[in-house]
C-alpha cells in the first residue's frame, strides 16, 4: 500500500461509516459462544470497492497535474 493516505469524498465517508456500522451490528448478532461464524465478506468487498474508487481518482488527479 502507498505511504500517502487516501482522500475520501463526504459521500464515500458516509457510505463507509454505514457499512462499518452494519459490520458491527452483524458482529453483535453473532452468538457469543462460538463467535466468528457471521460472514461479513460482502460488506468488506463493498468497502474495498469504495477505496479502489478513491485510489483511481487520486491517480487521475496526479496524472492530470503532471500532464498540464
Amino acid at each position: 500500500m502507498s505511504s500517502e493516505q487516501l482522500r475520501f469524498t463526504a459521500g464515500e465517508k458516509t457510505r463507509i461509516a454505514f457499512l462499518v456500522a452494519r459490520m458491527a451490528k452483524r458482529g453483535l448478532a453473532d452468538d457469543r459462544q462460538s463467535g466468528g461464524r457471521v460472514d461479513q465478506s460482502d460488506l468488506q468487498r463493498r468497502v474495498e470497492r469504495i477505496e479502489e474508487q478513491a485510489r483511481k481518482r487520486a491517480e487521475q488527479a496526479r496524472t492530470s497535474k503532471n500532464g498540464k
